[in-house]
C-alpha cells in the first residue's frame, strides 16, 4: 500500500481515555491557517478531545476535486 492511499483518511472511532474504550468520534474544525487546517476529534460519549488531523492546502484542493467527481446517475428511459 502506498502513502497516497491514506492521505484523506478520517477516523470514525478512536480510543477515549475517559470512556476507556474505542468510541465514535466527530470532527470539529479547530483552526484555519494560510497553509493548513487543523481538525479536532471529539468523543461522542463524553465530548473529550481524542485526536487531531491536519490538512495542508494541497490536500484540501485534492479532496475538493475528488468530491466533485460523483458517479453519474443512470437516466430512465420512458
Amino acid at each position: 500500500m502506498s502513502q497516497q492511499q491514506f492521505e484523506n483518511f478520517t477516523a470514525s472511532s478512536l480510543y477515549c481515555e475517559k470512556c476507556r474504550t474505542a468510541m465514535p468520534v466527530r470532527e470539529r474544525l479547530l483552526l484555519v491557517l494560510p497553509d493548513k487546517e487543523i481538525f479536532d476529534y471529539l468523543c461522542t460519549g463524553c465530548g473529550s478531545s481524542v485526536g487531531r488531523r491536519e490538512i495542508t492546502a494541497g490536500e484540501k484542493v485534492m479532496a475538493q476535486a475528488m468530491a466533485g467527481r460523483r458517479p453519474r446517475r443512470a437516466t430512465r428511459l420512458r
